[in-house]
């Protein structure tokens, strides 16, 4: 009888080692999966910075000065954090109303707007209005990028006081919609004043900060509009 009893408890502590080792195999993957993830985007995102660097420092259009090329070693960033990278659910206005936008000049410059996104960082529910390009539209309405100017508590301070923008896709079906704060960059003007720049309207400032994406120019320029 002790024998028996002897011989289950060794088979039932045999069976709590099996499902312990399969549940810790089963979380060794998963994360590996999860790292080999987050590796693989952070390497999309650095090569779509060093995408633009190289835009900077050789393109014709280059907003940079000359003398701003000489010292000019790439822009500074945030690091990729997926918790950035969020999806939405995107809202079309029953009636897209044309908007003129502030600018750090007096020019106005005529935008569609689109809808609103809902999305939620971290534990907070949150929303950004996201509008159309109205020059861009009327070249072609096939069209489907959406622009996403806004404003956070990072301005002023590791970032650009005028805000910043990122760039998203209409879905072509449904309404849930990728955010990816990782990519959001800053207008010209950050670099070079005498351009003119989308000043983001009021209702896209965000109450949190987006430790995310480009970081201010230079410390002369943290403070903007």
């Amino acid at each position: 009888m002790d024998f028996k009893i002897s011989f289950m408890s060794i088979i039932n502590r045999g069976i709590t080692v099996l499902i312990f080792l399969v549940i810790l195999t089963s979380v060794c993957i998963s994360q590996t999966i999860e790292d080999s993830s987050i590796i693989i985007y952070a390497e999309d995102i650095l090569k779509y910075r060093n995408g633009k660097n190289i835009k900077l420092m050789y393109g014709e259009s280059t907003p940079l000065l000359p003398e701003q090329l000489k010292d000019f070693k790439g822009l500074k960033y945030f690091e990729p954090d997926l918790m950035y990278k969020v999806d939405g659910k995107l809202v079309k206005d029953d009636k897209q109303e044309i908007v003129l936008m502030k600018t750090s000049t007096d020019r106005e410059p005529a935008y569609v707007r689109y809808g609103v996104v809902y999305f939620k960082i971290d534990t907070f529910n949150l929303k950004l209005a996201v509008f159309q390009n109205k020059k861009m539209l009327d070249l072609s309405q096939d069209t489907n990028l959406l622009f996403v100017p806004f404003r956070d508590g990072t301005n002023g301070k590791e970032t650009y006081g005028g805000g910043r923008y990122f760039d998203c896709e209409i879905p072509p079906t449904g309404n849930s919609i990728l955010l990816d704060f990782n990519k959001a960059y800053n207008p010209y003007c950050a670099y070079n004043p005498r351009f003119s720049c989308v000043i983001p309207p009021e209702e896209n400032r965000l109450v949190v900060r987006i430790e995310a994406g480009e970081k201010v120019f230079d410390e002369e320029h943290a403070v903007g509009h």
